[in-house]
């Protein structure tokens, strides 16, 4: 129980954000406030009203900072920029925040190509989505460029080319970049894609069967099928996406659900009517009663800049959303409203939203409560970090991060450490201490679980390193290290822990352990490819890079397309001139240059 004691008179009636930590000084909960007075006050009077997840919050606040702001607008950007910064214990934090696919039509383009991508840009283009599918999304955008002819090679490659490309020669491509190609024709397939893409797939299929039976009249047959095949395409782009809403009109539907194990949310995306896509968000530990403070935390964490908001967010019940809405209609460019469902159709969608929440999937919350079970951990390691040290022949020493949250990797937050003073040593001890170091001055979030890729000797170096340093972390710390047979992956993988001689006792096949190998094997992965891309770039410091002329793009792009120095030397002035962005007079001059090298002669 704390001892805190709370003096309203300390507090100002402005609005700002307010950061609760405990005996340690973490951040255990950050909030907004109009008034931080009445807000904070709230916490410690009538406290039989609070939610369990508040009395235990409330029992461990030692001490309360405060940040002053101009308006609670400016509160509500501060609390959700601290929230994704130090993810504290008793906040609403959005784990799963990675941008979805979107297809963008660049319309200021006099030849538009459609693209999929997972930001959002003022630019005057068109962008349909979200897809939480990225195998889904490429399959549609493989069926609607397959038989609407849009050019499929980015602007630079499009002002560059000098023939038309293979999709020219499949036929889907009219390869506006050397041919002249009538702009009228082409308007005219963008319109149809952006039919497609807005949801009047109706309209577009009836002018498409007219179209067609007039061809077929003519004895134009070749014209006819190609008409068919983009009738086909249309009619199967659309044949999932059900029709909610008779107003054509783009909104989000959130709905919650209480399970037996925490509180589920779930989105649908609507999209010009149809329902599109659906995705569903977990939160372990909370109930119902949670709700409103979830769908505010949720709604300023989730839309941002960059991601596609809707002009209508539909909730459950009627939220105080008015700074809310600004700070997205800002976000937008475009005025957006946060509104309770009150018609029958709303009601109707929200309940489906709900469904949809209550179907959410808990395994990869079920696998962080195996891991406290089986590694005898305190509590539940929500985050975990996974760290190796790497070098070559004792050179390039570095240390790879991976990071996953509930489950799931958190690829934005992986991190890779260098430390050139270590090269030479081949010392996989001192990079994991120095690596301590260098995490504790990184500052929070902190982990739960520090999973190193060793033996009983790197673990014990990370822990001396911490406790040296006069760390008194929260951290739990365990190593995974190869079986008997050393191989890589083997079931017999051997876990260790601190204090204990013996490894963990995992059952080898077991879930646990696979997920614990899963985790090692990506942060392997991760700090091995870094050290080939860095041996890559060292070649190229040393060898094209000194060539006249050449840049680091076009070394990329030489190294992307042949692999090796070799194979570059080997390649003809045909073979360079079908190169992105180097046409032929470059592609003579750059053999020129490789025979340069090939021949040995001074390149002064």
């Amino acid at each position: 129980m704390s001892d805190f004691q709370f003096t309203a008179g300390e507090y100002p009636t402005r609005p700002g954000v307010y950061l609760m930590k405990d005996g340690s000084g973490k951040i255990i909960y950050v909030g907004k406030a109009k008034s931080l007075r009445a807000r904070l006050s709230s916490y410690f009077h009538a406290r039989s009203g609070h939610t369990p997840k508040t009395r235990a919050m409330v029992a461990r606040i030692a001490q309360i900072d405060i940040l002053l702001v101009g308006s609670e607008k400016e509160a509500l950007l501060l609390e959700a920029s601290l929230i994704k910064k130090h993810r504290p214990r008793y906040n609403v934090v959005l784990r799963d925040d990675k941008q979805y696919i979107l297809f963008r039509l660049n319309k200021m383009s006099d030849f538009p190509r459609l693209i999929m991508t997972r930001n959002v840009v003022r630019d005057g283009s068109i962008y349909f989505g979200p897809f939480t599918s990225a195998s889904a999304a490429k399959a549609t955008w493989k069926l609607l460029n397959s038989v609407f002819a849009l050019r499929k090679c980015s602007d630079r490659a499009f002002g560059n080319r000098v023939r038309p490309c293979l999709y020219h020669h499949m036929g889907q491509c009219h390869a506006p970049c050397v041919l002249d190609v009538d702009k009228d024709m082409y308007k005219a397939i963008v319109r149809r894609v952006e039919m497609v893409l807005a949801g009047r797939t109706g309209e577009l299929v009836g002018r498409l069967k007219q179209e067609m039976n007039i061809a077929s009249e003519a004895l134009e047959f070749e014209r006819a099928a190609q008409l068919r095949d983009q009738i086909r395409a249309v009619e199967k782009t659309v044949e999932r996406q059900a029709v909610v809403m008779q107003d054509n009109k783009d909104r989000d539907v959130l709905g919650l659900a209480e399970t037996e194990n925490g509180l589920g949310l779930g989105v649908l995306y609507v999209r010009q009517g149809r329902l599109l896509d659906e995705k569903t968000f977990f939160w372990p530990g909370l109930t119902i009663e949670e709700g409103p403070e979830v769908l505010d935390s949720f709604i300023s964490q989730f839309y941002r800049a960059g991601r596609f908001i809707p002009p209508v967010i539909i909730v459950p019940a009627a939220m105080d959303s008015g700074a809310l809405a600004e700070v997205l209609s800002e976000l937008r460019g475009g005025k957006v409203r946060i509104i309770s469902a009150s018609s029958s159709d709303q009601q109707h969608l929200v309940g489906l939203a709900r469904s949809v929440a209550m179907q959410v999937r808990e395994q990869e919350n079920r696998i962080t409560r195996l891991l406290t079970t089986a590694l005898k951990l305190q509590s539940e390691p929500l985050r975990i970090e996974s760290v190796d040290a790497s070098h070559l022949g004792g050179q390039g020493m570095r240390v790879g991060q991976v990071v996953y949250e509930d489950g799931r990797r958190a690829k934005e937050e992986t991190r890779l450490y260098s430390f050139p003073e270590l090269d030479g040593t081949g010392d996989d001890y001192a990079a994991l201490s120095a690596w301590a170091r260098r995490r504790i001055e990184s500052g929070p979030p902190w982990p739960d679980l520090l999973l190193i890729d060793g033996g009983r000797g790197q673990l014990a170096a990370v822990g001396k390193a911490l406790e040296d340093a006069g760390w008194e972390s929260p951290w739990e710390l365990a190593s995974i290290a190869k079986g008997p047979s050393r191989r890589a992956g083997e079931l017999e993988d051997r876990i260790f822990r601190p204090g204990r001689m013996n490894p963990m006792p995992l059952k080898p096949g077991s879930a646990e352990l696979l997920f614990l190998q899963r985790v090692r094997d990506d942060t392997h992965r991760f700090v091995i490819g870094s050290q080939r891309k860095a041996r890559k770039k060292r070649m190229l410091d040393s060898t094209l890079l000194d060539l006249p002329g050449i840049g680091e793009k076009t070394a990329r792009v030489l190294w992307d397309r042949f692999g090796s120095l070799e194979s570059m030397l080997k390649a003809s002035p045909k073979d360079l001139k079908s190169l992105d962005g180097i046409g032929r007079k470059r592609a003579e001059k750059l053999h020129a240059q490789l025979a340069d090298i090939r021949e040995g002669r001074n390149l002064g």
